[in-house]
């Protein structure tokens, strides 16, 4: 044994030390490493499934027509009622002004009613006054041929004197009656002009919802931003025809904010709570925390919302652990946030139990 400790030189002995003072710190440092990596895990639920979200809206059209102009550019901050395209607008200029020609021809017949109307209605009124007058006349005849009856009786009077006052109370009954039935008649025509009006008020009415129809529809050639956010790829180009209802464009909507959609294994939601605190780490800023907090759990799983579920009831069962969405917003400020997009990578990190 003294032989082979003199063969160990002093140098030896040195690196010996060194070794096995470095493997003591590299073991205490595992050691305490685990000892993290153990209590964060009792402490925090962690997944790398998740992604930054933005409401990502299409701007369509409303009508159908050549583009006369486009006033934004890919990835261009717009605020809202800004411009972005122009429709050529000429056919629907065309229609607005034959739908207030309608109009005004629809309201130039009610004048025109509303005319005969008062003329019917005069009419009316002489007729009505000359039944009065065929009344009188009337009851002055049927006092002369009472008159001449009595005195026909008594032969003070001629049977010629009798049958001239009876024709003469027959023409005045006629004539009262012609009045009667004249005055009707006017007043019936004044009914009818009446319903007729109210006819051409209903024509009115459409000839107008029609034109706002139109105008609405030259409006639509013009497409503003609905609110304050960035544009996205530009496929469409002047001179284009397009169609009611085509996507033109997608606009990020900036006002509405930014959250993060966390998928969770489903043994890991038990601990997480409404208003929980997150913490949030991108892969685009990798070391930059991020801070948030949990505003809602999803109430099925991801896999219940797809397009074609699966049902173990059928086929062999192979248990899989499932995956709940938990939506969770951004709590800094904007000017902290404005450099994430829709569709990063996050790393999610929530205490238990809070």
């Amino acid at each position: 044994m003294e032989t082979k400790n003199k063969n160990y030189t002093t140098t030896d002995q040195l690196i010996t030390k060194v070794t096995a003072w470095i493997a003591g710190i590299i073991v205490l440092c595992l050691v305490i490493w685990g000892c993290i990596s153990l209590w964060d895990l009792y402490k925090n639920e962690e997944t790398n499934d998740a992604q930054v979200e933005e409401y990502i809206n299409p701007v369509t059209s409303r009508v159908t027509g050549y583009i006369r102009e486009i006033k934004y550019e890919e990835n261009q901050d717009v605020k809202k009622g800004d411009t972005l395209l122009v429709i050529d607008n000429s056919e629907y200029k065309l229609g607005e002004q034959e739908a207030e020609a309608a109009l005004l021809n629809a309201q130039a017949q009610i004048k025109v009613m509303e005319s005969n109307e008062q003329t019917t209605s005069k009419i009316a009124s002489v007729s009505q006054s000359q039944i009065a007058s065929a009344k009188a006349k009337l009851l002055k005849q049927q006092q002369d041929y009472d008159r001449y009856s009595k005195l026909f009786k008594v032969e003070s009077a001629t049977l010629q004197q009798l049958e001239n006052s009876k024709a003469a109370l027959d023409v005045a009954n006629a004539e009262y009656k012609s009045a009667l039935n004249s005055y009707e008649a006017s007043m019936s025509k004044v009914n009818d002009i009446k319903s007729q009006k109210d006819v051409y008020l209903a024509e009115i009415k459409r000839r107008e919802a029609l034109l706002n129809r139109n105008k609405l529809d030259v409006g639509y050639t013009v497409i503003i931003a609905p609110y304050n956010g960035k544009m996205g790829r530009r496929t469409i180009q002047e001179g284009q025809l397009i169609q009611a209802g085509q996507t033109l464009a997608f606009i990020v909507d900036q006002e509405a904010g930014k959250w993060v959609i966390a998928n969770f294994k489903e043994t890991q939601i038990a601990g997480m709570h409404l208003n929980g605190r997150v913490t949030i780490e991108t892969d685009a800023f990798p070391g930059e925390k991020f801070e948030g907090s949990i505003v809602s759990l999803s109430p099925a799983t991801g896999a219940r919302f797809s397009l074609l579920p699966p049902d173990n009831s059928t086929g062999n069962f192979v248990k899989v652990v499932q995956r709940i969405p938990v939506k969770i917003k951004l709590t800094d400020p904007a000017s902290v946030t404005d450099k994430l997009r829709a569709g990063m990578n996050a790393n999610v990190v929530i205490a238990k139990n809070q």
